[in-house]
């Protein structure tokens, strides 16, 4: 019985996600869809070409979107300034590599886990957590800022490495889509488990999360986002220059530099930019298609 429900699920699956093939009639959502594709890649193309205008093109009139005589002194800049810093550049990026690595897998476990609860579980006020996680969605960071410090002051984590996790934990877009996504899996294949003597463990590991991979990737991506772009927590938690990240050190790197030099601070600030962004565009070219995938699934039941 649990192999037939797998196998019903893996063709359902993959009927319909992804298609194979083409046909003349798809042609009409490639017209529609085009022109919006070459509107969503302006951002990204324009970073590119910002980080490599030289000063005169950075501050021409009217703004040019693309650079005509591109230039690595942006760049040069940035490492020169770099290299002056009291405390090693490498530092603040191994801060941030361990951080995100950690956060990650870490929210990973917490929401996978959270979201196989709430919807293979029964048990009491399962429901009412849930409206909770759902109402979460709609505060955005910055409403919560004053609670947020109160409770990680009252925790004793100002300058400690915790005060960089343990808020990426409580991430509810991050539950809400692993749970729609499991809601999807047929309750016939975990019945069939605990039959054979599964426990829920087991069930979770060995069942629950190979199906699920595409919105573990999905929420490793917006994971990996906030947290490597964080530079909020440093500066409001964090007073050892040692344990603060690499985005805190380039937004400080900036600052500082327009501050003196308003004109060179541009070109270091938009290379800056260009650095901070690679991360996050490497690692959703790599796991895109995993996120349209949870997407597609995230409404099924």
């Amino acid at each position: 019985m649990k192999q037939k429900s797998l196998k019903k699920f893996s063709n359902f699956q993959n009927s319909r996600i992804n298609p194979k093939g083409y046909h003349p009639s798809q042609l009409k959502f490639y017209v529609m869809l085009l022109p919006l594709i070459i509107i969503m890649l302006l951002p990204i193309i324009f970073i590119f070409s910002h980080a490599f205008k030289p000063l005169d093109e950075l501050f021409a009139y009217p703004p040019r979107f693309f650079v005509i005589n591109p230039t690595f002194k942006n760049f040069t800049d940035l490492f020169s300034k770099m290299s002056g810093s009291g405390i090693p550049v490498s530092r603040y990026l191994f801060n941030s590599i361990v951080i995100t690595i950690v956060t990650v897998a870490a929210s990973i476990v917490v929401s996978s886990t959270a979201a196989y609860a709430l919807s293979k579980k029964k048990f009491k006020l399962k429901k009412v957590l849930f409206s909770i996680n759902t109402v979460a969605l709609m505060f955005v960071p910055i409403a919560v800022t004053i609670p947020r410090f109160l409770i990680i002051e009252r925790l004793n984590l100002m300058d400690t490495f915790l005060v960089h996790v343990l808020p990426g934990l409580a991430m509810p877009v991050g539950l809400f889509l692993i749970k729609q996504f499991i809601d999807g899996i047929p309750d016939d294949v975990v019945e069939a488990a605990r039959i054979d003597g599964a426990s829920d463990w087991r069930i979770y590991y060995a069942i629950i999360l190979p199906m699920i991979k595409p919105a573990i990737a999905t929420i490793a991506i917006l994971t990996f986002q906030a947290t490597w772009n964080n530079a909020e927590i440093s500066t409001m938690y964090i007073n050892d220059e040692s344990l603060k990240t690499f985005a805190f050190y380039l937004t400080t790197l900036t600052s500082t530099a327009s501050g003196a030099n308003a004109v060179a601070g541009q070109g270091i600030s938009a290379a800056a930019s260009l650095i901070t962004f690679l991360p996050n565009l490497i690692i959703f070219i790599l796991l895109q298609s995993q996120v349209m995938s949870t997407m597609s699934h995230s409404g099924l039941k």
